[in-house]
């Protein structure tokens, strides 16, 4: 008994097809995932005003701003005044 390794492309009529005929020999079918994890994938952001796409550095920033929105790090002020009174900003 031999093991074969076959990728198919679900989506099309042929992947399909193939698909359908092996489940009904009844060889055993596995789906595998992708070799690369989610993380390794690049994200690059267009910005529309330079027409440029963002630093890595950049992109960096954002994400550590959202984390702490997301984990409730970030103060609000109702005025600008409240805020330079909390950094002790006398104005």
């Amino acid at each position: 008994m031999a093991t074969y390794t076959i990728t198919l492309n679900e989506r099309t009529n042929s992947g399909k097809a193939l698909m359908a005929y092996l489940q009904a020999l009844g060889v055993i079918i596995q789906k595998v995932t992708p070799k690369t994890p989610k993380t390794a994938r690049k994200t690059r952001i267009y910005d529309p005003e330079t027409g440029r796409y963002l630093k890595d550095s950049v992109v960096k920033s954002i994400e550590e701003a959202h984390e702490d929105m997301k984990h409730g790090r970030l103060k609000s002020y109702d005025s600008v005044d409240d805020m330079f009174q909390d950094l002790g900003i006398n104005v």
